[in-house]
């Protein structure tokens, strides 16, 4: 496949593409290239020792999990939040997910839902399948293997839950999906999101209006004024609200426009524990910032919040800090307080 990339867009001698080790393609000098060879070979023996470790727990094909995780579930938490093992990803997040189960429970669905149902999102689909992980090898070729998986996933999808349909942010989704497992994999994990397996079901982000979105977008609000509160203020002075920069955030779970190995990170956690990490990361991000941040007008505040620093963005450092954030019984509070003021004014829109 990476031969085909190469030639259609040679023009001189061939030259190799380069590409990440998650299949990106590189740019030219990348700051973290020479750090992620030292690291690999130092490395290496640890990740091989927790590659054994994760295959003793979940056994073949899985057949340990869910075993496993009633006797220890704070061992499983402990390792999802340190990172699933790469070569193990795709058969775990199926397994936290609860979407293996749905795939046996529903055998041949997936080939109906491709082959023999129409959609009417169809023209959606097909025009925004090339803005999906543009830079990747498997995405790139117009028409290819990538694209062709990434329609028919979202075709079904649209098909199986008419009332969502199509919404563009789900081809991140999705397409984050298809890089760690089959079509069918990918869909019934799709499934599992949106409708809710194992946690708050996330098709309320993507039903007209985007309700679920907005609910979030004013937890959040609250939440930054609370941990943040200085940042809140200045916030609030420059007029600034978490639908300008946060939107995406939830929509597909850092997976766009976030760099690809802190988005898996935060992924291996989202389908483990929920939403709430999401929140966490959010705050982190904004608490890691908050010394510039509070020093910004609100031009180079938007700039800001949509781009933040290269140290910001390490996994091993936000994470850490994500996760001693508590948030859990004030989302709560905040989803009551929500649901209140949407039963006494439910046209109005949300107020940041």
């Amino acid at each position: 496949m990476e031969s085909k990339v190469v030639d259609e867009n040679e023009e001189g001698p061939a030259v190799p593409m380069r590409v990440d080790r998650f299949g990106f393609m590189k740019q030219e000098h990348s700051p973290t290239e020479g750090l992620a060879r030292s690291r690999s070979a130092f490395e290496y023996q640890r990740d091989e020792r927790r590659i054994r470790k994760w295959r003793k727990m979940i056994g073949v094909g899985g057949s340990d999990w869910k075993q496993y995780i009633r006797r220890k579930p704070h061992v499983v938490k402990r390792r999802v939040r340190k990172g699933i093992p790469d070569c193990l990803r795709g058969l775990v997040w199926q397994l936290i997910s609860g979407s293996r189960d749905l795939l046996l429970l529903n055998p041949g669905v997936y080939e109906q839902l491709v082959i023999y149902e129409t959609s009417a999102s169809e023209l959606d689909i097909i025009r925004d399948i090339s803005r999906t992980f543009p830079s990747h090898v498997f995405f790139q070729q117009r028409h290819g293997p990538g694209q062709r998986s990434l329609y028919n996933v979202l075709k079904a999808y649209s098909v199986f839950d008419r009332d969502v349909g199509y919404v563009q942010g789900m081809g991140f989704v999705a397409g984050l999906l298809l890089l760690y497992m089959s079509e069918e994999d990918a869909f019934w994990l799709l499934v599992a999101l949106l409708k809710g397996a194992v946690h708050t079901p996330m098709e309320g982000m993507y039903l007209v209006g985007l309700p679920l979105v907005q609910q979030y977008l004013f937890q959040f609000d609250r939440l930054v004024k609370e941990h943040l509160p200085k940042l809140g203020e200045h916030f609030a002075q420059e007029m600034i609200n978490p639908s300008m920069y946060a939107s995406q955030w939830f929509i597909t779970v850092f997976s766009y426009s976030f760099p690809f190995h802190l988005a898996l990170r935060i992924w291996d956690v989202f389908l483990f524990e929920g939403v709430k990490v999401v929140f966490k990361v959010g705050l982190a991000l904004l608490k890691y910032c908050h010394d510039d941040l509070v020093k910004l007008p609100f031009e180079k505040l938007i700039h800001a919040l949509r781009n933040f620093p290269e140290d910001a963005m390490n996994p091993d450092i936000l994470l850490p800090m994500a996760f001693s954030i508590k948030v859990s019984k004030h989302l709560e509070e905040l989803k009551q307080e929500y649901d209140q003021q949407q039963l006494k004014s439910p046209e109005s829109p949300v107020k940041q």
